[in-house]
């Protein structure tokens, strides 16, 4: 007979330390080795103002429960739906209270760092109605929406469309005897899908809709719509809405669907600054420049890319700190000893640890500064723009469509081999990694898939060589930028080589652009062979379209990289981290260099056995760069609260804080779990029976 027991015991483990020496012991002698100062490089990196505000909030949130962060690994999705409503509601609780502008809240949730169901308000919402509102419309709409007064989403995607806006469904249609339009899914496939917020949270939507005036279809304008009663949150009636169900990450925000049955709004919910339609007329006034849209545009992508080296920076922070503490296998040939006992070699030792890993952030810091240098160059179109110069939109519209799809392809495939780096414990969620890869994911596709925006900077490019070869505009001095240079040369000197003799000869700055410019002009001038000469289609040339963007974003990342570097004072840069910046900075060049290397190859530049000698820099550069290993993840100043992860701890208690989380696991809140007696007792019981009836 089974003894009575008291199941609600929970599983704890002894009171051990690990086997010396400790996570914490290793980091230290780490840290040791740096030839930099990590705080000056950070303040370099970020700024000290960010760094400061970053640190503060910190500060605040990482003590209140509505930012608690380690459940969340044992919620479900509507756990972890409630919890994110939570932290909103805070949020705004706190902004009140502290006078939070714009930036402390985007901190905020960069610290968080989970999708949470306000976050399209913020992101999208509320951005075009500051950009697109009329005067008397930032009173009923704008306004509004920054007190909280009412929530919304931005709802273009379809259930049947996506990249190829020109082809959305949902109809506004003018009615002038009422000064109405009446907005209508006229099929499936014209239900909004995918719109974050919008699933159980929104009460507003700026919808896209093809405007239809008098039969006259004039394509898609923005409505800013009503969409739930603001008494009780129930749709409208003419509404259909609700969320799209579970994805493969981002389950913290509602995406939600969206369909109109013949949905009268009223004449104001045309959003109309740029573009309007006369009331009772119906007369239809066009933009005065339809550019003016593209600078929120650059912008969002800009605010993407530094995203990408944030996410970067996490995995690469995790990987590298805990490869500098896990320990497998000795090397016999030269054996790590800790006092005067020989022990297995840190992870981080060994050198395709080293090569996978450093030039990971390497690539974060490239990706940051090629952001930074994206915003300014914004800023600057913005104030032109006002002058009513837009020379410098389309360079710039081109590089932020480039750049967008480059580094969040560079940040996803990085952080999933920073968690493989991590073994067979990166598979676990308390690496800190599952969620971020998960959360990332859709990162490629939206706000342009990864592969479409390529077209966009490539149709730039080819247009631009096009009219350099017919020799328009290529004095002027306003239309002299670093894509028509790069080009220009290629042009003088189609059949330049490269002059390195040795190793240390890719280590020049004015090589490695003068190499990254002729392989993206080469490949650029085959393309435009290929469609102006051999008359070949668009779509059979959209390899070579994705393969020329690339080229061309890799030589604006790495001319970001050095003239950041070039262009910084000694106060902001002393000599140690300039040195250090310096060698990362040759490292992520060449090494994309040599992943890129057959391109390289066939346009001529590049020997075969020049390919030897850039492969074999790649390596010392890594070497050189191993001591600072740990010190330049540490720069990149993500807190412990960020990471959330047991591996990337700044401490280094790896082990300590796996077991305190396993703890944690609501399995283990029990002896004997809950369905033992129905799916384990039965057949083990079973089987005692037989045993003990084969004694008698």
């Amino acid at each position: 007979m089974t003894r009575a027991f008291d199941n609600n015991v929970p599983t704890k483990f002894p009171n051990l330390q690990p086997k010396a020496p400790n996570g914490t012991d290793l980091l230290q002698i780490e840290r040791s080795k740096a030839s930099f100062d990590v705080n000056t490089l950070s303040k370099f990196s970020y700024g000290e103002e960010f760094l400061d505000r970053k640190e503060k909030i910190l500060r605040i949130i990482e003590s209140d429960p509505a930012f608690e962060k380690s459940q969340r690994f044992f919620q479900n999705r509507h756990e972890r739906m409630m919890h994110a409503y939570e932290k909103d509601k805070r949020t705004i609780e706190l902004s009140e209270e502290l006078g939070w502008d714009d930036e402390d809240r985007h901190i905020v949730n960069l610290l968080y760092d989970q999708p949470s169901p306000y976050s399209l308000h913020y992101t999208m919402f509320v951005p075009t109605l500051a950009n697109q509102c009329n005067e008397e419309q930032k009173k009923v709409f704008y306004e509004r929406a920054l007190r909280h007064e009412i929530i919304g989403c931005y709802a273009q995607t379809e259930l049947g469309h996506g990249s190829n806006i020109q082809g959305l469904e949902t109809t506004a249609t003018y009615i002038p005897e009422t000064n109405e339009f009446e907005i209508h899914s006229p099929h499936l496939t014209s239900s909004k899908w995918w719109i974050g917020t919008l699933g159980k949270t929104a009460n507003y939507a700026i919808v896209m809709a093809r405007l239809i005036i008098h039969g006259k279809d004039y394509g898609p304008h923005p409505f800013c719509i009503q969409i739930r009663s603001l008494e009780d949150h129930r749709p409208l009636p003419g509404i259909t809405v609700g969320d799209i169900g579970p994805k493969f990450g981002y389950n913290t925000i509602d995406n939600g669907f969206l369909m109109f049955d013949h949905y009268r709004v009223p004449h104001i919910s045309f959003l109309a600054k740029f573009s309007q339609v006369k009331p009772g007329s119906g007369e239809y006034v066009k933009p005065v420049n339809a550019r003016l849209s593209y600078g929120t545009m650059v912008l969002t992508r800009a605010g993407i890319v530094n995203g990408s080296s944030l996410v970067l920076a996490r995995g690469a922070t995790v990987a590298v700190r805990y490869s500098a503490i896990r320990r497998q296998f000795v090397d016999t040939a030269e054996p790590r000893k800790w006092g005067n006992e020989i022990i297995e070699t840190p992870v981080i030792d060994y050198t395709q640890q080293q090569y996978r890993l450093l030039s990971t952030v390497s690539d974060v810091y490239a990706i940051l500064y090629a952001s930074q240098d994206l915003l300014q160059q914004y800023e600057i179109n913005q104030v032109e723009m006002q002058k009513g110069n837009f020379s410098l939109l389309a360079d710039l519209h081109a590089n932020s469509s480039g750049l967008k799809s480059l580094t969040t392809t560079m940040a996803l495939e990085g952080l999933e081999d920073c968690r493989r780096a991590c073994g067979g414990h990166g598979f676990s969620l308390f690496s800190g990694l599952g969620f971020a890869y998960q959360d990332y994911l859709p990162f490629v596709t939206f706000e342009g898939d990864n592969y479409v925006l390529t077209q966009q900077t490539t149709r730039y490019l080819l247009k631009t060589f096009r009219a350099l070869v017919a020799g328009k505009n290529a004095t002027k001095a306003h239309h002299q930028n670093m894509t028509t240079i790069y080009l220009s040369q290629y042009l003088q000197n189609p059949n330049n080589t490269c002059p390195a003799s040795s190793g240390t000869d890719f280590l020049s700055p004015e090589l490695i652009l003068t190499a990254f410019g002729f392989r993206a002009a080469y490949g650029l001038a085959q393309l435009v062979e290929e469609l102006d000469k051999n008359g070949s289609s668009w779509n059979s040339v959209l390899v070579d379209v994705a393969r020329v963007s690339k080229a061309h974003c890799q030589l604006v990342m790495v001319q970001s990289f050095f003239v950041r570097i070039q262009q910084a004072s000694e106060k902001e840069l002393p000599a140690s981290e300039r040195k250090v910046l310096q060698l990362l900075a040759c490292l992520f060049a060449l090494h994309t260099m040599e992943k890129e290397v057959a391109e390289f190859l066939v346009s001529g530049y590049l020997s075969a056995s020049q390919s030897k000698l850039l492969k074999r820099q790649v390596l010392d550069l890594v070497a050189q760069i191993r001591p600072d290993a740990v010190s330049l993840v540490d720069a990149f100043a993500l807190p412990d609260y960020f990471l959330a992860s047991a591996l990337g701890r700044y401490d280094g208690k790896v082990y300590e804080q796996l077991v305190e989380y396993v703890e944690k696991e609501p399995l283990n809140q029990k002896l004997v779990v809950d369905g033992y007696e129905k799916y384990i007792k039965p057949f083990v019981h079973r089987g005692l029976k037989g045993h003990n009836d084969s004694k008698l």
